[in-house]
């Protein structure tokens, strides 16, 4: 019986929905640990493990290979790695799970950014035969600038050292080293076998010196994102809607404000301004399908009505009153550039902050971080996966948190107007 199945029927509590991401070296087993978590959590439907049981006899293999549940790409499975960020979806019934499955290769690097940015927690699998690399450190370090809260080290191919506690032992007291100077403070671990399957969603019987929980119980009381501490009410505006139906009394004066709830908690009467004009007012009610609630939470999309007529368009934001955020026309932050254009400091970019486009210029790069040492470096321009410390200056002012204190209003990324493609991803400092 599995571990999901020994939970009781009754009252079945519902912990919310965890992102989290897999990333380390390269081979290291992180697409066979989700195809390993997938299968024995009974969530793999009976067509798509019929299809790799195929594929792994083609291969003249004995075993299923779970790591083709992730690597869809030709190339992926070719090579027998992860070239392209991979999301799967699975629930336990008491949580449900968004899993992303970055690629380990240092030229990937810009693709780990992009599924680090919305994961709650991330799982580091360190190989057990050769310890913390430097991937490991660079994928710790952007796990960190990233803001992801929750780090859990996976020591897996336990099975090739003999399920040694003592190798276990030296990577934790290692990677503790060096977690120390980085800053690093909600690290847990975990030894494992992706390929038996032990300590995955069972125990198995190999690694009873460890008495910690399995990856799928860590997984299960993660807390979400948004519960971690109390947060500003935060609603970047996507659109006005103005049904101005004649034919219905009712919508004839109807004015909703769409978007989406980036951070906190918003309830009908309360107090709010609307940024950029600084007028107040007060909210009338808060809707999602036409039905009206009471309050509206973070990640939800709603409408918003409030008592007052402002001109309120798409890129303005709606605050409550007394937690403003800072109205900025220059700001500092971190740049990850994922163009293989480097960035051109005479250029002018885009730079859409939540649902706000301004025209953007660097004014400085203060300095880039050298992910194999840590140690920051003079640089006049920025390569594809450079990461660095920049000044932009703006056309127009966005309405800015700190990074640290809110993802969704502290981040921002650099488009290129000439081809509109994303070049770079940036987080307020």
């Amino acid at each position: 019986m599995s571990a999901i199945e020994r939970l009781p029927s009754a009252a079945v509590p519902d912990n919310g929905l965890l992102r989290f991401l897999t990333c380390g070296s390269v081979d290291d087993g992180k697409s066979t640990l989700i195809g390993r978590l997938l299968f024995d959590s009974k969530t793999i439907l009976a067509d798509t493990l019929h299809a790799i049981q195929r594929t792994s006899a083609k291969r003249g293999l004995d075993v299923v290979d779970l790591s083709l549940l992730t690597d869809g790409l030709q190339a992926e499975r070719e090579q027998g790695i992860t070239i392209d960020v991979a999301y799967r979806y699975f629930t336990t019934g008491t949580r449900k799970y968004i899993i992303a499955d970055a690629p380990g290769h240092e030229q990937y690097t810009r693709n780990m950014v992009t599924a680090a940015s919305t994961a709650d927690l991330a799982i580091i699998l360190i190989d057990a035969r050769k310890g913390v690399l430097t991937q490991t450190r660079r994928h710790s370090y952007l796990a960190h600038l990233l803001g992801i809260p929750h780090i859990v080290v996976a020591v897996n191919k336990m099975d090739l050292v003999d399920y040694s506690p003592a190798t276990f032992a030296q990577i934790r007291s290692d990677y503790l080293t060096f977690a120390a100077g980085l800053g690093l403070t909600d690290v847990r671990f975990i030894p494992m076998s992706a390929l038996q399957g032990d300590m995955i969603v069972e125990r198995g019987e190999r690694l009873d010196w460890y008495n910690g929980p399995t990856l799928l119980e860590i997984l299960e009381s993660a807390p979400a994102i948004h519960s971690a501490h109390a947060e500003k009410f935060r609603f970047p505006v996507q659109y006005v809607c103005r049904p101005q139906d004649s034919a219905n009394p009712e919508l004839h004066d109807y004015r909703g404000f769409m978007g989406r709830v980036e951070s906190g908690e918003l309830c009908v009467g309360d107090a709010v301004t609307v940024l950029p004009s600084g007028r107040e007012t007060r909210v009338k009610d808060i809707q999602v399908l036409g039905e009206s609630l009471d309050r509206a939470v973070a990640e939800q999309s709603v409408t918003i009505l409030l008592e007052d007529e402002i001109d309120i368009s798409r890129g303005d934001m709606i605050v409550k009153s007394g937690e403003l955020p800072k109205v900025a026309k220059q700001i500092d932050a971190m740049l990850c550039w994922l163009s293989e254009s480097p960035l051109d400091p005479r250029r002018k970019y885009l730079l859409r902050h939540t649902t706000r486009d301004s025209k953007a210029m660097l004014a400085g790069i203060a300095f880039r971080v050298d992910i194999n040492s840590m140690q920051h470096e003079v640089a006049e321009r920025l390569v594809m996966n450079d990461i660095a410390r920049v000044r932009f200056k703006l056309a127009q002012p966005i309405f800015a948190d700190l990074y640290t204190e809110s993802r969704g209003t502290g981040a921002f990324i650099v488009i290129d107007e000439s081809s509109n493609n994303t070049v770079g991803a940036g987080m307020i400092v």
